[in-house]
């Protein structure tokens, strides 16, 4: 089953819409990529549960061999093939591939991948223009990813709030499979509901998160707090480029809306900056106090402790005790 999420996709054939024709499945997001197709095989085998399947790499598809793959079954009457990974189709098979779906046969379903990028690209227009199916499977934005998020809880059979599902992100990280698991797992143990609360109990001590609680801590002048977020996480094992990363991302975010253009509404803004909506107003509150200037000079400071931690500098500690304190600075001096 497809679970509905914020892509670009086209929902799920319904009973029997893939038959008869071709699906294109266009994106690098491997797992938008496996629902689409599953969706298309289950489109076929709701209307005939004893449907063929095939699948195979493009890289393998021989001259003629499409041409034997979708021909009638002597014991099935329809048959889905799946062709994975189009950008890597030999030369001399795109042909018989164009030529299927100008007249694909009507008790077969073709489902074609293709990550997207230039490889194939004159392939792929062809295609659109005899009018295949097409499912986008686009990598998310981050301000996309918390919509995604609430989507897969309620698929669940659960629910979760912008803040938690954005605590998630920084607990799992961007990899949606990673995301959809750990949702379900959450709902599983959390009773349908996903708090913060169960989010930082089964996390606890996750790199990224504590990472964001040092820049968070940071950006908002608390020193004593950030410095001690710090020395436990360093303590705890978590790699000193990935406390620069959040320091980095942190005030990104905060040189973003400090030069987003005047007026714009919160979902415009948000979209302007990169952000889910929810975060604007957490921005909002932690640019005061800061000038334009004090961002650009915590922003070097932190590029500088970057620098330090991949090797520039005999004590990581130093440098990124060094970099905290130069954010909290830049921002009193705002």
């Amino acid at each position: 089953m497809l679970s509905p999420m914020a892509t670009k996709a086209r929902s799920a054939p319904s009973e029997g819409e893939a038959l008869g024709g071709v699906t294109l499945v266009l994106g690098p997001e491997d797992l938008l990529v496996d629902r689409a197709v599953a969706a298309a095989v289950a489109s076929v085998r709701a209307s005939d549960p004893d449907a063929d399947l095939t699948e195979l790499e493009a890289a393998s598809l021989a001259p003629g061999a499409l041409a034997e793959l979708t021909s009638p079954s002597l014991f099935a009457s329809a048959r889905a093939v799946v062709v994975r990974g189009l950008d890597t189709l030999p030369a001399e098979a795109a042909d018989a591939v164009l030529s299927y779906a100008k007249d694909p046969q009507p008790d077969v379903a073709l489902v074609l991948t293709h990550r997207g990028g230039q490889k194939g690209r004159g392939l792929l227009d062809k295609l659109r223009k005899a009018r295949v199916r097409v499912v986008a499977c686009e990598a998310l934005k981050s301000y996309e990813l918390p919509t995604f998020v609430i989507r897969e809880a309620r698929g669940a059979g659960g629910r979760i709030s912008e803040e938690a599902a954005q605590l998630l992100i920084e607990s799992v990280g961007s990899d949606l499979r990673a995301l959809a698991g750990a949702a379900s797992q959450l709902i599983s143990d959390a009773g349908g509901v996903i708090t913060e609360e169960a989010i930082r109990a089964y996390f606890a001590g996750r790199a990224e998160v504590t990472s964001f609680a040092v820049a968070d801590a940071a950006v908002t002048g608390r020193t004593a707090h950030a410095l001690e977020q710090l020395r436990w996480a360093l303590r705890s094992g978590v790699a000193p480029v990935l406390v620069t990363s959040a320091l980095a991302s942190g005030l990104r975010g905060l040189a973003k809306l400090a030069g987003a253009p005047r007026g714009l509404r919160d979902g415009d803004l948000a979209r302007e900056i990169g952000v889910p909506p929810w975060k604007v107003k957490t921005l909002r509150g932690q640019l005061r106090g800061w000038s334009q200037e004090g961002l650009a000079t915590a922003i070097q400071a932190v590029a500088r402790a970057d620098a330090d931690v991949k090797g520039g500098a005999d004590d990581a500690d130093y440098a990124l005790e060094r970099a905290v304190l130069a954010v909290s600075r830049a921002r009193s001096e705002g």
